[in-house]
């Protein structure tokens, strides 16, 4: 029996080391650029990985969301301003990163910069709505991707796309949805094509979380501009208490012991509690 006990000990003591093996080593040489940092996950994930010792390069859309991360973070974190939907912004963050990590390359790439459309069904949304969200969610990172792909390749870094839950089961959102799925189908292929270059593709799919995107009072109040917007002839085929059922359903789910246990997660997040993984 005691050999038993023994062997068991020694193959943990082999997995721990084998785990701590794992660890990244120099993280003060290698830089990360990140999207979306005014806010949410990108501005904590920012700060996480500053802390780490890591050579954070931070896109912001406004200065002032700039401001913010570099006055909680260390002198080794830069930010610039990226409006992804622009290829000329695109173009000059490259050159911008590309000053930056010389010859080194770019050890990590985090596409985390998204947007969501008002809560409601697909039929409510004007055109402009579907393409606004496609050019942040999908085609903004896919060509930005493309743009810093020389980078990466360079430091055989990795690449990190931030998805969702819905884009792998569509369950409401329906433009969301699409451009997250394409992002995950994307992400599928880009790793298969770059594996033999040494790049490393992953994809989060995070849940519901309470950031600026998931705010209750702005979601609200553009569910509310959306049906205001609604052609007459889809009004009359939904009518009013539909649209008064939508918006109680949405205020009151918002207010489920699900979506608090969730809102706790996440404050308890930005208080440092979240870990990243270094692979």
């Amino acid at each position: 029996m005691w050999l038993y006990v023994a062997v068991l000990v020694g193959l943990c003591y082999l997995l721990r080391w084998y785990r701590e093996k794992q660890v990244v080593s120099h993280l003060r040489d290698k830089y990360v650029f990140i999207t979306g940092c005014d806010s949410g996950f990108g501005h904590l994930l920012a700060r996480q990985l500053d802390l780490r010792g890591l050579r954070v390069l931070a896109a912001c859309l406004t200065e002032k969301g700039a401001q913010q991360l570099r006055a909680q973070t260390s002198d080794r974190l830069e930010t610039v301003i990226l409006d992804i939907t622009k290829t000329e912004s695109i173009s000059a963050a490259t050159q911008w990163v590309k000053e930056r990590v010389e010859d080194r390359g770019l050890w990590g790439l985090v596409n985390n910069a998204g947007i969501f459309h008002p809560h409601c069904y697909s039929e409510w949304l004007k055109m402009e709505a579907y393409m606004d969200v496609f050019k942040v969610n999908l085609t903004g990172l896919i060509e930005l991707t493309l743009s810093m792909l020389p980078l990466v390749r360079r430091a055989r870094g990795r690449i990190v796309n931030v998805s969702s839950i819905l884009g792998r089961i569509a369950f409401f959102g329906g433009v969301y949805c699409s451009s997250k799925y394409g992002v995950e189908a994307f992400s599928d292929t880009l790793r298969r094509e770059l594996r033999h270059f040494g790049v490393k593709i992953s994809i989060v799919e995070p849940g519901y979380f309470r950031t600026r995107m998931t705010e209750v009072p702005e979601c609200l109040e553009k569910l509310k501009q959306a049906w205001e917007e609604v052609p007459a002839h889809i009004k009359e085929a939904y009518g009013q208490k539909f649209f008064e059922a939508r918006e109680l359903f949405f205020g009151q789910a918002n207010g489920s012991p699900y979506m608090r246990r969730e809102k706790r997660i996440t404050m308890a997040s930005n208080k440092g509690c979240c870990h990243v993984a270094q692979t």
